[in-house]
């Protein structure tokens, strides 16, 4: 029996449609449960529901409490401060490294970009022990600046030749017309690449945002008092209280965090997208 284009093609877009629901199931109904559970009374996760019988506001409330074992605000704010100081950083540290990459030769050039190739393949948990012992020996345990300096490194690799890529497809034409003119390297970066480069630019500042407040591990191997604890280690020890665990709490504390994402997300929307279509093509 032959199926007709029409009837193909039917066939493929239900396909893509279910597909599309199921990865949608997959991604929402967790975060409908973390909802849920924030919303329920009690500290146990057993007797909670997506929908709660009795909601209540209370482990909002408890977050911002002033316990002394609870320091939610303070841990917000530590995170946001390195969030935002690792993004800045790496827009810069990458713009610079990438227009370096992308528009002069130099020797080393292809050696130096094997290595920030060779580097994405390291597991970041390989290189902990030294950290923790560098961070001994320069006496920076529980010191942000350290941490947001190894964020910053950890994001140059791989966002440097996503921008890389994106600078390689603006023709170098530009760049020859403005050097006529007299423009300088410099000046040509600011005021040409650099406009030019906004989608990507997004895409890495997304990248250094949202990265920080998503880690454990390098976090918890550095920081280690509760003054200087980031959200995911405040969250953590909260939940690995054996007689005070507090999951419903906990929920509370991670639909929190998805706030700061979502607005950063929300400003750079348009150029966030268009820069992760155009690296997936041109890149």
């Amino acid at each position: 029996m032959h199926l007709s284009s029409k009837a193909r093609r039917n066939i493929g877009l239900g396909a893509t449609y279910l597909i599309i629901a199921i990865v949608m199931v997959i991604i929402i109904y967790p975060l409908l449960w973390t909802i849920g559970a924030s919303f329920n009374p009690g500290n146990s996760l057993i007797s909670t529901s997506i929908i709660p019988k009795s909601p209540t506001l209370e482990h909002y409330r408890e977050l911002f409490a002033g316990k002394e074992s609870l320091q939610y605000g303070h841990w917000f704010m530590n995170s946001l401060k390195i969030s935002i100081f690792t993004m800045v950083g790496s827009l810069i540290t990458v713009s610079f490294t990438a227009y370096a990459f992308s528009r002069f030769k130099f020797k080393g050039r292809k050696n130096g970009l094997m290595l920030f190739l060779l580097l994405q393949m390291i597991p970041q948990f390989s290189a902990l022990v030294a950290l923790f012992v560098l961070a001994q020996m320069l006496g920076l345990m529980n010191n942000h600046w350290l941490l947001i300096l190894l964020y910053i490194g950890g994001q140059i690799p791989m966002n440097t030749y996503l921008m890389k890529g994106y600078m390689d497809s603006i023709p170098i034409d530009l760049d020859e017309s403005a050097k006529i003119d007299g423009a300088s390297s410099t000046r040509i970066f600011f005021q040409i690449i650099m406009p030019l480069s906004r989608p990507m630019l997004a895409v890495v500042a997304m990248n250094g945002f949202t990265g920080p407040l998503g880690d454990f591990v390098l976090s918890s191997t550095i920081l280690r008092t509760p003054e200087s604890y980031t959200l995911p280690i405040g969250l953590y020890k909260l939940v690995n209280d054996v007689m005070g665990a507090s999951y419903t709490t906990f929920a509370a504390g991670a639909i929190l965090i998805s706030i700061p994402i979502a607005v950063v997300f929300l400003i750079l929307q348009k150029q966030f997208v268009s820069g992760l279509t155009a690296g997936g093509t041109k890149g």
